[in-house]
């Protein structure tokens, strides 16, 4: 069946408190894809951001953003008082996101709202029952976020030796010392669950499903790492031996320095891999389709040294491969969930090899038909190649917005884009428009634009730039942006071409 979608981050929706969250602006995108005609509202990972406040490291797999919480909401129950919430500085900035301000400002009212609940609401019972229920993963966070918290917010391999190797007795100690704290970082887990859930049920309601961002690997400084250190190949203070990149290419001369834990596979599979069945397991109560991000990672995954300045000297090294993918085939069943692999980048034939046979759709991004430098075969990313089993874009988060590209090409590629457009226009937005036509029309069973595309937007629109620091996961949706008719107007050309 041939299906479309919008790519838009949660925190990249408006609203009045500083970032996009589970509020009434969530609901009317979720109008706004139905109106449009659209089968999927594709977003980045709801995880709790750590230093740099990329999606991508998170403090924990399994949790969720607290900035995503709605304020609203929380002052409906009675939590927070209305007019002490608009005096918090969010950094009401309509199209970009302080997140320093967020920090700063917004837990002092979560915290307000926490005890309110504590004091005043009836509904502990549905907060322990969740407590319970995710109790394998949810104790440990909250206990990791609290003790961090106590100790400045340091990296935890920099704690005191006793809590940062788990000792049982340093454990049931700061369990006790710091309980309020634990209990307070539940609760949000709770908050967050219960809004997000409800957003889920309202899509679901509307026809749209959620495709959802997996990242391959966790943060170093997170509860996954502390609390299961067994899984990663790390030294006796819990600091990784190796860690997890990307090798030199057309665009980053010295490669990409992810910093991220490499995975002990060998324990993985000893397990059954029984962790990652419990990964994917949640996932799928958060999303529909879940996207793998580096797929690649499970064929083979590269391997840089803990102390490198770069990514120059790394080396590949196997992954799991299919036996991965088989264990969780029982997972995603009982689910009813999917799959997406994300196998952009240089791929060899072994990757090929992995997507193919396990069935999952796989990625053609249309900016890399035109580039060879980073993908090595342009070809395979023209629209008119596209198999069935795949999912086409004009561009991802990491991209640059088509606009943002097309007026960055040189003149000869971009006389070679306008000619293969066939626009009939040397306007850049018409051309942009063609390119999109392009992706949709494509044989590709599923395709999947980003908002800021559809709205014409430059690079200032653009969510993220690899291997750079700074300004990146901050760009938010003006509503006076949106064009009157834009729905109608992708409406239209989903039907045209069957999707």
């Amino acid at each position: 069946m041939r299906a479309a979608g919008i790519l838009l981050p949660v925190f990249s929706l408006p609203g009045e408190y500083g970032i996009g969250c589970f509020s009434k602006e969530a609901y009317d995108f979720i109008d706004f894809l139905k109106k449009a005609g659209q089968t999927y509202w594709q977003i980045l990972p709801l995880g709790p951001t750590s230093y740099g406040d990329s999606p991508y490291q998170s403090f924990s797999t399994f949790a969720g953003n607290p900035y995503f919480i709605d304020l609203k909401s929380l002052i409906d129950q009675g939590l927070l008082d209305e007019k002490k919430v608009r005096k918090a500085d969010l950094g009401h900035m309509e199209s970009r996101i302080d997140y320093a301000k967020q920090y700063e400002n917004r837990f002092p009212l979560l915290r307000e709202a926490f005890q309110n609940f504590s004091v005043n609401r009836g509904d502990r019972k549905n907060l322990e029952k969740f407590r319970k229920k995710n109790e394998d993963w949810v104790e440990d966070y909250a206990l990791f976020m609290a003790v961090k918290n106590h100790f400045d917010d340091v990296s935890f391999t920099l704690w005191p030796e006793d809590i940062r190797l788990r000792d049982a007795d340093a454990i049931a100690r700061y369990k006790n010392l710091l309980q309020e704290d634990v209990s307070f970082y539940i609760w949000l887990q709770y908050e967050f669950y219960r809004e997000w859930s409800a957003l889920k049920n309202y899509a679901h309601k509307q026809g749209i499903r959620i495709i959802g961002d997996l990242p391959i690997y966790v943060s170093p400084d997170s509860a996954d790492v502390w609390a299961n250190p067994e899984l990663f190949r790390l030294d006796e203070k819990r600091r990784p031996t190796g860690v997890a990149g990307c090798p030199p290419d057309g665009f980053a001369p010295e490669g990409q320095l992810w910093g991220n834990p490499l995975y002990d596979w060998d324990y993985h599979e000893k397990t059954g891999f029984a962790w990652w069945k419990k990964r994917i397991a949640m996932a799928a109560t958060l999303y529909d389709v879940i996207r793998i991000d580096h797929f690649r990672g499970l064929d083979e995954y590269y391997a840089i040294p803990a102390d490198a300045k770069n990514a120059v000297d790394g080396k590949w090294e196997t992954g799991p491969g299919m036996k991965l993918v088989r264990a969780l085939k029982p997972v995603l069943r009982k689910a009813s969930a999917e799959i997406i692999a994300e196998d952009l980048g240089f791929i060899t034939d072994t990757v090929r090899k992995l997507v193919s046979d396990s069935g999952y759709p796989n990625m053609k991004v249309l900016e890399f038909a035109f580039d060879a430098r980073d993908t090595g075969s342009a070809s395979d990313y023209m629209p008119y190649n596209y198999p069935h089993n795949c999912v086409s874009y004009t561009g991802t988060h990491d991209n640059e917005t088509l606009l943002g590209w097309f007026l960055g090409l040189d003149k000869a590629t971009a006389k070679y884009v306008t000619d293969f457009a066939d626009a009939h226009s040397t306007n850049p937005e018409k051309i942009c428009k063609s390119l999109i036509r392009a992706c949709i029309a494509s044989p590709a069973d599923t395709c999947i634009i980003p908002l800021q595309d559809y709205m014409g937007l430059d690079n200032t629109a653009r969510i993220n730039t690899p291997s750079t620091l700074g300004g990146n996961w901050v760009w938010r949706l003006r509503k006076d942006r949106m064009k009157k008719g834009l729905a109608s107007e992708i409406r239209k050309v989903t039907r045209i071409y069957g999707r």
